[in-house]
């Protein structure tokens, strides 16, 4: 039978989401709850790989197992099990067909920037206190994500992947105070593509880079023509949508 598991984490400690030889990462720790209260080898499959530092409210993975479980039981044992920057929300039994990754339609991500200083809040944002950001051009600039698919321009370097066209849906800029969240959906993402745009953005927003060199950068399809990434500690991920009937009652 195979399960989808809903889980969210604080990617402080962690060297991302896929299991490293030689690092600690979410998945290991899953896998590692799940072996010893199941008391089976599991294999768990995340709905993508969130790098190093970086955060999920909502992260989606699947597992198989042979023999039934109680689902409130386990969700109370493995919450019982892991640390204390991983939670699990629930356990849901699907078609052996559903895939956490494949099947995902929308990822969503944010990226939070406070402008200011907050000593509460250095985990989980990039914080900016000299910067005067223009968020009216990096809006203008943003919105032109909407009119390409090809993002070679904001994927690392070496990477492995077939295309690097992807479906944005939304793209935009939110200021809550002092508090400057970057949204953002699309089918799929590159690897350090919302780092790379966000930091892009970020020199639209300072004068060093215009809503139209925003557009030629994308066009260029050059990585060394588009601005630094942002620190990892800063991104989200956020929601992960699938059909309708591939997981019933989550939102």
């Amino acid at each position: 039978m195979r399960y989808f598991i809903e889980l969210s984490y604080n990617g402080k400690n962690y060297f991302g989401w896929q299991r490293q030889p030689n690092a600690i990462s979410i998945q290991e720790m899953i896998e590692k709850a799940l072996r010893v209260l199941l008391k089976k080898e599991i294999s768990v499959m995340g709905c993508g790989r969130t790098d190093t530092g970086v955060h999920a409210e909502q992260f989606f993975a699947h597992f198989d197992a042979d023999t039934e479980f109680d689902k409130n039981d386990l969700l109370y044992r493995i919450n019982s099990f892991l640390p204390e920057d991983i939670v699990v929300y629930g356990f849901y039994e699907v078609s052996n067909e559903a895939h956490a990754r494949f099947d995902a339609v929308i990822r969503s991500y944010e990226y939070r920037i406070f402008l200011g200083k907050d000593p509460f809040l250095l985990d989980t944002v990039l914080q900016l206190h000299h910067q005067k950001l223009d968020v009216s051009l990096m809006n203008q600039a943003a919105a032109e994500l909407l009119n390409y698919t090809d993002f070679k321009c904001f994927s690392k370097s070496k990477t492995d992947v077939r295309t690097y066209n992807c479906d944005v849906k939304e793209a935009y800029w939110e200021r809550k105070g002092p508090l400057l969240i970057f949204h953002i959906s699309a089918d799929r993402f590159l690897r350090n593509m919302v780092r790379a745009i966000v930091g892009t953005l970020l020199n639209v927003g300072m004068g060093k880079t215009g809503p139209e060199e925003f557009k030629k950068i994308i066009e260029s399809k050059e990585r060394s023509n588009a601005g630094a990434s942002v620190k990892a500690k800063g991104l989200f991920l956020t929601k992960v949508v699938y059909p309708f009937e591939i997981i019933k009652g989550i939102d």
